[in-house]
Parts: structure tokens; sequence; C-alpha cells
């Protein structure tokens, strides 16, 4: 179980079985659906099966944001390790109503400070499609540089990768 990690705004918690409705709102948000692609996530039962087999898997972390004045979730920062690249990508996904706040980055750079000083990972991977200018801008804030260029599933997705020093 990931620890929570808190930054000056946001708690960063282990997504947990209720958060079945953040994620069934988020999802189906324009953005994500545009630049992430439709999970066939249509109720609160989806939802949670969807959660469960996140949290089943080991290979994969989901870290919710949540407001810390509120306590309302408004993204997700996710940490996985998927079977057509050589080491974890690091992704953000948050409410359309809290983009252009600050938020995807604070919690990014929360997440990224905690993987490296477990210092297990030498690089850490993200990926994006081309046309997804803003990811593409907070990657290169974070430190990340353009690797290469796959294609998986027919979609051509730009990958970033920034080295941990270990």
């Amino acid at each position: 179980m990931q620890p929570i990690i808190i930054t000056s705004r946001l708690l960063l918690k282990p997504l947990a079985s209720n958060d079945n409705g953040f994620i069934l709102e988020l999802v189906n948000s324009e953005g994500w659906l545009k630049y992430i692609g439709d999970r066939n996530i249509n109720s609160l039962e989806d939802a949670s099966v969807y959660i469960q087999k996140v949290n089943s898997n080991s290979l994969i972390t989901y870290w919710v944001a949540k407001l810390k004045e509120a306590n309302n979730s408004i993204g997700i920062i996710t940490f996985i390790k998927r079977s057509y690249l050589d080491h974890y990508d690091i992704g953000f996904a948050f409410l359309p109503k809290f983009t252009n706040n600050g938020y995807a980055f604070e919690a990014t750079k929360a997440v990224l400070s905690q993987i490296i000083q477990q210092q297990v990972h030498t690089n850490i991977l993200a990926i994006t499609v081309p046309e997804n200018k803003d990811s593409i801008r907070l990657l290169e804030k974070l430190g990340f540089r353009p690797d290469n260029e796959i294609e998986v599933e027919d979609e051509k997705l730009h990958v970033y990768k920034i080295s941990t020093g270990n």
C-alpha cells in the first residue's frame, strides 16, 4: 500500500473502492475520452470493477489527488509498467474544472519525488498522443525529454523520459 503524499494544496491517496463515483466522472470527462480513450465505464458498478482491477495488479498504482481544504477528488496520478515499455510510466488526468491551476504539476512532481527517493527506478517514462499539447508542456516542465515514438494498437504515441540518477 502506497503512503499518502501531502503537498501544499493536495492530499494524494491510494485509489480506494469508495472512489467509484469520482472514477466514473473522470473516465467519462472530455479530456479522458479524447486523449486516453473510452474505458466503457458507464455505472458506479463498472467503476468499482475498474478500481478492483487496478488495485489487484501489482504493476499499477493510482493516487487520487484531493484538495486539502475541501477533501474532494480532482484527479489521478498513475504509475504503470506497460508490456510495451521498458520502464514504468507516470500519467495524470484531472477533472476539467481543475485543469490549468497547477494541480497536475504539483501532484505529479510529488509522486515523482517519492518514486525517485525509493531509488528503484533508473528511468521513468511518460506517454502521450502527439496532439495533447498541455500534457507535453507539463511533462517538459517536470523535466521529461522526448525519447522516441511508438505505435500501440494503431495509435501513435510520443514517449518521454526522465533519468532518476540511480
